[in-house]
């Protein structure tokens, strides 16, 4: 079997199992997707969601978060991976979207970047799910499956995989398959121990097939 090939037959397969995929991160608008995708590095979406209703209410726009302080932003998010460095990078980021933006998430991933707090993962997640671009951002459930089913091989890092599965899936299609591969590793291709014998891809699945040949 081809990677050619390969591609074609899981891309069907999500295809027709898994029509609607989405992001797990509960947003209203472009800004509060911003903050919950900055949240979520290191941390599980559902505690993200615990956190950002009561933090979005009082904060609910760039111009109001960036007069405030991260001492204060801390106590909403101090139940949360490294809220210290978060909430730095919370008050940083409203700021510079209002010296910079007048206020308003950019869709261009170089402008994204310039924000703090966002890197290439977390500019890829705003560019696909806000403004529905082609761009594929490799987190760790990424990584590992697409290793794993052989859609990539021997990715040294996050961009090498990028690369590769942007050069085989459709445009129209990466932003959607983005979280066809985030949520198969959460939920079936797990990282210890995945559930093969829940999956329907074993039969284009490298690692399923290296696992009993």
């Amino acid at each position: 079997m081809t990677t050619k090939q390969r591609y074609e037959h899981i891309i069907a397969w999500f295809n027709k199992n898994v029509p609607v995929a989405e992001t797990e991160l509960a947003y209203t608008d472009p800004f509060g997707l911003l903050v919950a995708v900055i949240l979520s590095a290191q941390c599980t979406d559902k505690r993200v969601n615990m956190i950002t209703p009561r933090l979005l209410a009082d904060f609910p726009t760039a111009e109001v978060m960036a007069a405030s302080n991260h001492e204060v932003i801390f106590d909403y998010i101090r139940s949360i991976s490294y809220p210290n460095n978060k909430a730095k990078h919370l008050v940083g980021m409203a700021q510079k979207l209002m010296s910079d933006f007048n206020g308003i998430v950019p869709d261009d991933i170089d402008k994204l970047q310039t924000l703090p707090g966002v890197g290439r993962k977390t500019a890829n997640v705003i560019a696909s799910v806000i403004f529905n671009k082609p761009t594929m951002a490799v987190d760790t459930h990424v990584f590992r499956v697409s290793e794993r089913l052989g859609l990539t091989t021997g990715s040294k890092n996050p961009l090498q995989t990028e690369r590769e599965l942007m050069k085989y899936i459709p445009a129209e299609l990466i932003p959607k398959a983005h979280h066809w591969l985030i949520l198969h590793g959460r939920y079936v291709c797990i990282a210890r121990k995945p559930k093969c014998e829940a999956c329907g891809l074993t039969p284009w699945c490298r690692y399923w097939h290296e696992l009993n040949h």
